[in-house]
């Protein structure tokens, strides 16, 4: 009989411990009730003063191995769960000593991109009376006028982009008007590379005649309008 009273304290000790093993840190008074109770039991086997010792002891060792080995790892990362302050990270993902994965990197600022400006377009008209009748010569009061889009165009940017082109009335065969058109475009362009602007500005020179009328030839002075030299510039 005093063996078994030895030996049973002993053993319900060591299933309350094993029991407690497996549970979770918040389950930790269950097991130290379970303790209790154990030590309860194996007060049965023993006087008053021993049952009460060893029942308090039992419960206080069975809550305190439970509260030291009984922290799981429910998520699987590698951290306890009384330290996991991420508790569902998903299986395989890295965490740090908290349990939660490293914050993403930083993004890298977008590159400022210089904003595209649209070009800007402008048509210098120059009138028939640039010129003598049915001629592409320039006139003394022709390149006094001439001179001060000369001067105007030089304060352009370099890269400014220059269309002359030529037109007359419809008096006249067509390809004569043609020609004729040609010519004082050609003639306007000269002078003005005559008077300092790169000639590498004048993208194109071209004749029309009379097929980009701008008024009615059927009147004088829709002729009169009709008869132009035309300078585009692009910005």
């Amino acid at each position: 009989m005093r063996m078994l009273r030895t030996a049973l304290p002993l053993l319900l000790v060591t299933s309350v411990l094993t029991g407690c093993a497996g549970l979770q840190k918040t389950d930790w008074p269950i097991c130290a009730a379970g303790g209790a109770l154990g030590g309860a039991a194996v007060g049965a086997f023993q006087t008053a003063a021993v049952a009460a010792s060893l029942g308090g002891a039992v419960g206080v060792m069975a809550g305190a191995y439970c509260w030291v080995h009984g922290d799981g790892d429910d998520d699987g990362d590698g951290v306890p769960n009384s330290r996991d302050k991420c508790p569902n990270t998903p299986k395989g993902v890295v965490v740090d000593a908290d349990g939660c994965p490293p914050p993403p990197p930083p993004v890298a600022a977008p590159v400022p991109v210089e904003p595209v400006t649209s070009s800007r377009e402008e048509v210098i008209v120059i009138r028939d009376v640039l010129f003598e009748f049915d001629s592409a010569k320039l006139t003394a009061a022709d390149k006094k006028k001439l001179d001060v889009i000369a001067t105007r165009l030089k304060r352009e940017a370099s890269t400014a982009q220059l269309h002359v082109s030529g037109h007359t009335d419809s008096v006249g065969s067509d390809a004569y008007n043609k020609k004729l058109s040609q010519k004082r475009a050609a003639s306007v362009t000269d002078y003005l590379v005559s008077s300092g602007i790169p000639r590498s500005e004048f993208v194109s020179v071209e004749g029309f005649g009379e097929s980009r009328p701008v008024a009615d030839n059927k009147t004088a002075d829709g002729r009169a309008q009709n008869r132009r030299v035309e300078i585009k510039i692009n910005r």
